[in-house]
């Protein structure tokens, strides 16, 4: 049967869905998931995969996706980051029967994937990204689907859209920031960007920023005419938030650990997700921040919520009707979103300089690099301990160079200029030596054929070869020995 493509696959596959939880690295698990479906959320992401290694290791698939079946978490898209064809299609072809459409990580705009050369950092390469998805639509059987961020530029971005939609795309997620749009500078989502993709283009089109409650998930789609309306970190502070409620943190919190309990994920996956909830709480309970940085079982975990859960029944006892909650619109236990203090300067917010955010919660100010150690955070006065010349400073320390071959970091000693995986191939193809890399193939090839030679001459004067000198396997100048050290 020939998949089902564009608004079909919308209505049919993904039933008609309107409320989206985004992939997010390391907080779009399973748990996570199966409590977001259970307060509104009707299609879930995974978090991001990384092809190459889905392909190579088995059990980053199973940790990630296979061993996540599960009859709840349907409709499911499964998300990759790539910039391969051949290693895209590969990995999809593995995940295709485990999820119900593939999606392409064309939006991350954080650093790794700069220097990884994937995400939002592949977007001028079109023609790239017109092969991957014209690949992943012939070869794999479920759609293949695209999230994307924009352009500054209107036109571009909708022209942009349309090349995609053409390669074989069948519904497209717009975030409406740029890729430098991130950290301190997010600012504001562009909907009038949106509202231009979904004019221009003839498939199911969801929309992401700006997405704190479920009034602007309202107010979005009647603004940009989308399908679907995804959050990202408005569902990490309330899980609720499809449904238009706001419960007391404790509740969503008491609610996530039992589904962890029975489904298990990495508890740094755990701790993260109470972190995001009691987001408000912490500002105020500073205490209970550093007990759940250091504690190390579920239980435990528990333990704090219930701790939280009383001290803050105690203020709501204590409360006077129509007290002040200073920036936040709800007091700090209930689940409510983080928004980022607005850019500095004029046209920082994506060309509205009119939005506000609706709250602000300032964040702690980063250290100076070249403060006193008092001021460095806890992690760098470690460092600073035990190497007092450490600087932080990021404008002097080395650029990153990369290797030739793969991207990654190059060893700066190394005599191919690669780093030591791509270095070991050449030099073992090469019969050369890296003392770099600490690779030596040509030193032992000759020290294994100078025993060689020197055995008939051994065996002569009575030496037992065998005792003194172990027999080395047979090399030749095409295929030197391997050696499992190196």
């Amino acid at each position: 049967m020939n998949k089902l493509q564009g608004f079909e696959f919308w209505k049919i596959t993904l039933k008609g869905a309107r409320y989206v939880v985004a992939p997010m690295v390391d907080q779009s698990e399973l748990a996570w998931r199966l409590l977001s479906r259970r307060h509104g959320a009707q299609v879930c992401y995974t978090p991001m995969l990384h092809a190459q290694v889905f392909v190579r290791d088995g059990n980053y698939r199973r940790e990630n996706l296979y061993a996540e079946v599960c009859a709840e978490d349907r409709p499911l898209i499964a998300q990759f980051c790539a910039n391969d064809p051949e290693m895209f299609i590969k990995a999809a072809l593995l995940a295709q029967d485990y999820c119900d459409a593939i999606d392409l990580n064309l939006g991350c705009p954080q650093m790794i994937a700069k220097r990884g050369h994937y995400g939002a950092f592949l977007q001028e390469e079109w023609s790239l990204l017109e092969k991957m998805v014209s690949l992943a639509n012939d070869k794999i059987s479920v759609p293949i689907t695209c999230k994307i961020r924009v352009f500054p530029e209107i036109e571009k971005t909708v022209q942009y859209a349309k090349m995609l939609e053409k390669a074989g795309c069948q519904l497209l997620t717009v975030h409406g920031r740029t890729k430098e749009q991130k950290g301190a500078m997010t600012g504001v989502a562009s909907w009038e960007h949106i509202t231009a993709v979904r004019k221009a283009v003839s498939i199911p089109v969801f929309a992401n920023g700006n997405i704190q409650h479920l009034s602007d998930v309202q107010r979005c789609m009647e603004e940009t005419g989308v399908q679907g309306v995804m959050s990202a970190e408005g569902n990490l502070h309330n899980p609720a938030l499809f449904e238009g409620h706001s419960p007391p943190v404790w509740e969503m919190a008491e609610e996530y650990l039992e589904v962890v309990r029975q489904y298990p994920c990495s508890l740094s996956f755990v701790r993260a997700h109470l972190f995001k909830l009691w987001h408000h709480t912490l500002q105020i309970h500073t205490d209970l921040r550093e007990e759940l940085a250091k504690v190390r079982t579920l239980e435990g975990m528990a333990e704090l919520n219930a701790q939280l859960k009383r001290r803050c029944q105690e203020e709501m006892a204590r409360q006077e009707a129509g007290e002040d909650h200073g920036s936040l619109p709800f007091p700090h236990w209930i689940c409510q979103p983080y928004v980022r203090p607005a850019p500095k300067g004029p046209g920082s917010e994506n060309g509205q300089p009119g939005s506000q955010p609706k709250a602000v919660c300032v964040k702690r100010a980063l250290a100076d690099a070249d403060a006193p150690p008092e001021y460095l955070s806890r992690n760098k006065q470690k460092k600073k301990a035990r190497n007092p010349n450490k600087n932080f400073s990021m404008e002097q320390k080395p650029k990153y160079i990369k290797c030739e071959q793969c991207g990654n970091p190059k060893g700066s000693k190394c005599v191919f200029n690669l780093c030591r995986g791509c270095c070991k191939k050449a030099a073992f193809k090469a019969t050369a030596d890296c003392p770099g890399h600490g690779l030596l193939f040509k030193t032992k090839f000759e020290k294994a054929q100078r025993q060689k030679a020197s055995e008939p001459n051994r065996q002569a004067n009575g030496e037992s070869v065998t005792q003194t000198c172990p027999t080395l396997p047979p090399a030749s100048p095409e295929q030197p020995s391997r050696d499992p050290v190196a």
